[in-house]
């Protein structure tokens, strides 16, 4: 299960000796993840962290854990630290499943996967004039949903942040199967919507979804697997990501958005690095 710090100690969740709980921070001094860490480690239970900053109070406080080894990231908008982190749990994930027979297949899949990525990154980052573009579109708009399920969600999710941070435009992430749930009534011509529809096993629901929003007078700005010329043809604009496992295909949809929400922000004239409002690390907790 996932938790988000704040929530996690709002509710006191339960936590025992025999619990394995992993606590993730860029900078590694977040006060509400220190705060539940020492919580769980009051309680017995083995501590991961996962990092950013060798020699932060988390790094120290951990049981055991990893270092990112992503470099400095000076702007306040995690970007390359969040990419970091989803590999390091892939990786974690790996090492936990690799004396299980059944799931070697897969195993092995993820790993080619791995593998692959820098050069698939590289190629996701060349479409930077095209993302441009459509930063010219969107950047004067007051709002932006994103759309997508599945591995994608958190795609969507941490797309619709990173425009909120940059842009200081209202943004939300929407899992695509909730459409009918509240968000359709939201659609109209007028509307941006970026939605990411790659082919994994709920591509057949992404694509229903998609097929929603244009029967509502939607003009959906699709990110989607390089040479999908099916789901291409139900759009007007599109970017194109390399295909690859469905585990692994958020590391390459999320970095069109977070280029986006750059484009957009410099379009606006803000500070990418420095947003308003917003710090780096927030080392004192909310006790409003």
């Amino acid at each position: 299960m996932v938790e988000l710090s704040s929530d996690f100690m709002d509710r006191k969740m339960p936590v025992f000796r025999d619990d394995v709980v992993f606590f993730i921070s860029q900078s590694g001094e977040t006060a509400e993840t220190l705060q539940a860490l020492r919580y769980c480690k009051q309680r017995g239970s083995l501590i991961v962290g996962i990092t950013n900053v060798v020699g932060s109070s988390i790094s120290r406080e951990s049981i055991c854990g990893l270092h990112l080894n992503a470099g400095l990231e000076m702007g306040v908008a995690s970007t390359k630290t969040y990419t970091s982190q989803i590999i390091s749990l892939v990786m974690f994930a790996l090492v936990m499943c690799h004396d299980k027979f059944s799931m070697q297949p897969r195993r092995n899949e993820i790993i080619e996967g791995l593998r692959d990525l820098p050069d698939q990154i590289k190629t996701v980052l060349g479409l930077d004039a095209k993302i441009r573009s459509i930063a010219e579109q969107l950047h004067t708009q007051k709002s932006v949903l994103v759309m997508a399920r599945g591995y994608n969600y958190a795609t969507c999710l941490e797309g619709a942040l990173k425009i909120k941070e940059l842009t200081n435009m209202h943004s939300e992430g929407i899992l695509a199967g909730e459409l009918k749930h509240g968000p359709l009534a939201l659609i109209d011509q007028a509307m941006p919507v970026l939605m990411v529809c790659t082919r994994d096993k709920l591509f057949p629901k992404s694509v229903n979804a998609l097929e929603q929003i244009k029967a509502r007078h939607g003009n959906p700005i699709l990110i989607c697997a390089a040479g999908d010329t099916e789901t291409q043809a139900l759009v007007s604009s599109y970017i194109e990501v390399p295909q690859t496992i469905d585990c692994l295909q958020s590391l390459l949809t999320v970095i069109p958005l977070q280029m986006l929400s750059l484009h957009m922000a410099q379009l606006r004239n803000l500070d990418t690095d420095r947003p308003r409002h917003l710090l780096k690390t927030y080392t004192s907790l909310d006790e409003s």
